[in-house]
């Protein structure tokens, strides 16, 4: 069966075709992406899908959505995008839809993808259990957080708001980075730290420790200007954000008695050569007690380029087969 998918985050809406069946995903078209902010809502960009293959999208959907999709109202945390569930399916002219968290659809990505499909960061290089917790975390223009449960050859997706909770510093540098964004904000989450702009939130507490100036560039440059190391503070702060990182999926992962974590996120993709190489796995195991069961856990990224679209068509094969 072909069907219409769509993965709606802060920054990007990104939609494809798919074709699923026996309850699994057989081929993903390739991807259509917008910008949310050039777009007034999901039917507009929907219809943008439709324009730019030139025929009529399928009746039958997936769509996951950068936000809780309980209630009746689902309010985009990353952007001004307003969906309200029980409308969706009359609006795009579907009959039949399914609708989740995006990171509940990485999840489901991460039960179907194959191993060539994950690279390992840290730990064991093992195949990810048949039984038991993955903790599934990633940066994107927020911290998406999931768990993907194996129980008696059954899936479950546990879709979570895990990137909410609170920034915890761990040395006095991440002591005055906490203290410069209370100047910002009552109540600083992970979510500000480890995501694609908090990379800028990170170089700004740095260069006030430091005293600098901070330069006026927009995220890309940053972004590029830790990566090529020319800019020794942007690499500090990169460095920075890969400790903190380490730090909170260590944390989810004990939270959630997970036995492996997997990375996601286009941030956690564009990490994919320097993770290994970061501060990311000294902090992931470094706590305390547990320290030795940690460093046992295996650490994996997915590589593949579009989870959150490959996780909606899973999503719907399972849901709807």
């Amino acid at each position: 069966m072909e069907i219409a998918v769509a993965d709606i985050g802060g920054t990007h809406a990104r939609f494809a075709l798919a074709e699923v069946g026996a309850g699994r995903v057989h081929t993903l078209g390739a991807p259509v992406t917008f910008k949310t902010a050039e777009h007034a809502g999901l039917e507009s960009a929907w219809a943008a899908f439709a324009a730019h293959l030139g025929r009529s999208l399928p009746r039958h959907a997936a769509i996951a959505v950068a936000a809780p999709v309980d209630g009746d109202t689902i309010t985009m945390t990353n952007s001004p995008w307003v969906l309200r569930p029980a409308r969706i399916a009359a609006q795009l002219g579907l009959d039949a839809l399914t609708l989740l968290n995006d990171f509940g659809a990485v999840g489901h990505a991460v039960a179907q993808l194959d191993a060539s499909q994950f690279t390992p960061i840290c730990g064991p290089d093992v195949a990810l259990p048949e039984s038991g917790v993955v903790t599934i975390v990633g940066p994107g223009t927020g911290l998406g957080v999931a768990q993907l449960l194996r129980r008696n050859g059954q899936v479950q997706i546990i879709q979570t708001e895990g990137g909410h909770i609170d920034f915890a510093p761990l040395d006095s540098i991440e002591d005055a980075i906490l203290a410069a964004m209370r100047g910002h904000y009552r109540r600083v989450s992970i979510e500000r730290l480890v995501s694609g702009p908090g990379l800028a939130a990170i170089y700004a507490a740095l260069a006030g420790i430091e005293g600098r100036a901070v330069p006026n560039r927009d995220g890309h440059q940053l972004w590029a200007a830790a990566m090529a190391g020319g800019d020794a503070l942007a690499t500090a702060a990169l460095d920075r954000f890969c400790r903190i990182f380490g730090a909170v999926a260590g944390d989810l992962a004990l939270a959630h008695g997970a036995s492996a974590v997997v990375l996601a996120g286009g941030v956690g993709l564009r990490l994919a050569q320097y993770l290994p190489q970061s501060g990311f796995a000294e902090r992931f195991a470094s706590k305390g007690r547990y320290q030795a069961r940690m460093a046992a856990l295996p650490v994996k990224l997915v590589i593949h380029p579009q989870p959150g679209l490959f996780g909606a068509a899973a999503a719907y094969a399972r849901e709807q087969h």
